[in-house]
């Protein structure tokens, strides 16, 4: 896992991996510290394919484990994909909820991650 430090204050790491970084809860608490350790950044950018596909399946509860520890951390997080394939409406709805508040984002490129972090 590598790191790219974006945004006006360098206050964004952007997570490069080719594996899933987050699988749970835990996986999310270690991915934190871990940013914050190495970067000192609490704003993330992560790719959809580094997140567990379970994460949208909102009936396994993984989502909201996940997405607790960052909000429990003040650390702020984008998730960049293509999210056009899922045809769940709880999940619409949950990511057009998220993506109202200040904290989650699930976007659809990295211009738009950096357009809703670096405020």
């Amino acid at each position: 896992m590598e790191y790219k430090i974006l945004g006006k204050k360098n206050d964004i790491a952007l997570i490069i991996a080719d594996e899933i970084i987050i699988e749970d809860a835990q996986s999310a608490l270690d991915l934190i510290a871990t940013v914050q350790y190495e970067t000192d950044c609490d704003k993330l950018i992560v790719c959809k394919s580094c997140v567990t596909e379970d994460f949208f399946v909102l009936s396994t509860g993984i989502a909201g484990e996940i997405l607790q520890k960052f909000i429990n951390y003040h650390k702020k997080i984008a998730i960049v994909g293509d999210y056009s394939k899922y045809t769940s409406k709880p999940l619409k709805d949950f990511i057009y909820e998220s993506n109202k508040g200040n904290s989650i984002y699930f976007v659809n490129s990295l211009e738009e991650a950096l357009l809703k972090l670096d405020s």
